[in-house]
């Protein structure tokens, strides 16, 4: 535990109550949520892949197997080119505030600064993606 009470993040039991709480919010955002929910169509096997992710991303286990930018390519398809940058920015400030409820530590930092850089990369490739076609 921390000075404030709150353990860092350190095991995939605790990635996957930050990606669960974390997509809770996001499924009920009015602006995140429809693009979500009309996405993805199998939330538990997406919440598995996700806590996959951030566990390879937090603790470099070899978990996630995926493509985050074609998967992201893929979702600005479906939307025709309808993700911003203020997507993203909303994406980050639940993901912040997430974090903040629940942890505290140096992985919790990580997992804020990770999440900065690829979604800053991420929406590149989009830009990128609609530039090509």
């Amino acid at each position: 535990m921390t000075a404030t009470g709150k353990k860092d993040i350190g095991n995939r039991e605790d990635v996957a109550l930050l990606v669960n709480t974390f997509y809770a919010k996001v499924r009920q955002d009015q602006v995140l949520g429809p693009i979500f929910n009309d996405i993805i169509t199998d939330w538990e096997a997406h919440l598995t892949l996700l806590t996959d992710f951030w566990e390879t991303q937090l603790f470099l286990r070899r978990k996630y197997t995926g493509n985050p930018v074609t998967a992201h390519q893929k979702a600005d398809d479906r939307v025709q080119g309808g993700i911003t940058n203020e997507h993203f920015g909303l994406w980050l400030n639940l993901w912040f505030a997430t974090i903040d409820a629940l942890f505290n530590g140096e992985t919790a930092w990580i997992a804020k600064n990770r999440a900065q850089k690829m979604s800053t990369m991420l929406y590149i490739k989009i830009f990128e993606h609609r530039a090509s076609q």
